[in-house]
């Protein structure tokens, strides 16, 4: 029976740069989104404002924010260019 070493690289990341700068621009995609669904409400709790059920907030942000949480599990899976030494 073969026993096969497992190597441990010290220091070295977890994901590649690619992988990183994906989920940077997925959190801001997401962030972006959960700006959209921001306001709409009313300062007055007696006066009702149709506002918050506009398409921006209903459709629009929560769609982008979906948008955003695929790019972050694109880039978990994406495969980083390493380059070899």
């Amino acid at each position: 029976m073969v026993k096969k070493k497992i190597i441990k690289r010290e220091g070295e990341f977890l994901f590649g740069k690619k992988n990183y700068i994906i989920m940077i621009i997925g959190v801001v995609i997401i962030l972006i989104g959960f700006a959209l669904m921001n306001g709409g409400g009313s300062d007055d709790p007696a006066i009702f404002n149709k506002d918050i059920y506009n398409f921006q907030r209903i459709r629009l942000a929560p769609t982008i924010v979906l948008i955003g949480l695929a790019v972050e599990i694109y880039a978990i899976f994406a495969n980083p260019i390493k380059k070899i030494r």
